[in-house]
């Protein structure tokens, strides 16, 4: 059973990020609001639960939830600001983009949820206004070390990120079928790597990845 909330606040938020270890497409954060009453009893960490369960729970968490947003970073972003970052970013920005601002924040992980607030050089993506990176360093936050399997708002994030992630996938599917990223996702399967090997690299790719273990081999 996972815990309602890890503050005292109404306004908590929960958020987290999918894709981080893929070699093609975007890193997808999602962060949301619950209402104190929400409940939903296949509701865990996206990793957890199939891909149907997460299919049929992505609606229920939207028309449950106090709102919601999701933030793709894209492969040319994590090329520059480098994938830690970029993941940071995302769920920085689905933030952002809530219809509420929260009043405390739980994310996934040990690291600070506002390091590296900005990124003011950066030439790819949404460049934070002043306004926006005070707005997000006076929000109260918590990393917490698997809050995926703890925590509702952190679970229900993880879902939409993940659900997100994959239409993402599958969509870009269509034009380079050959990667079968609908399948893969664009994480470094084998399939994934000797498709690569075979047909070389796509506008999609994140040049920034080791993208096989022979890659210094690959005439780019």
């Amino acid at each position: 059973m996972l815990n309602q909330r890890f503050s005292d606040f109404n306004l908590e938020c929960g958020t987290d990020e999918a894709g981080r270890g893929c070699l093609a497409g975007p890193v997808t954060a999602s962060a949301i609001i619950l209402p104190e009453s929400f409940h939903l009893e296949a509701l865990n960490d996206s990793k957890q639960v199939s891909e149907n369960v997460r299919k049929k729970l992505k609606p229920l968490i939207e028309n449950s939830c106090m709102t919601f947003a999701v933030t793709h970073i894209y492969n040319q972003e994590i090329d520059e600001i480098n994938i830690l970052n970029a993941s940071m970013k995302a769920m920085q920005e689905s933030i952002l983009k809530l219809e509420t601002t929260p009043n405390y924040i739980i994310v996934d992980g040990n690291r600070p949820i506002f390091s590296k607030l900005g990124l003011l050089k950066h030439k790819n993506g949404k460049v934070f206004t002043t306004e926006e990176i005070d707005l997000l360093k006076n929000i109260p936050n918590k990393s917490i070390i698997k809050g995926d399997s703890k925590y509702l708002s952190i679970a229900a994030a993880s879902i939409l990120a993940k659900t997100y992630r994959d239409e993402y996938m599958d969509k870009i599917h269509e034009e380079f079928p050959m990667y079968n990223w609908k399948k893969n996702k664009g994480y470094p399967t084998v399939e994934h790597r000797e498709a690569i090997k075979k047909y070389g690299v796509t506008k999609y790719h994140r040049m920034s990845f080791r993208l096989f273990p022979e890659q210094l081999q690959l005439d780019l």
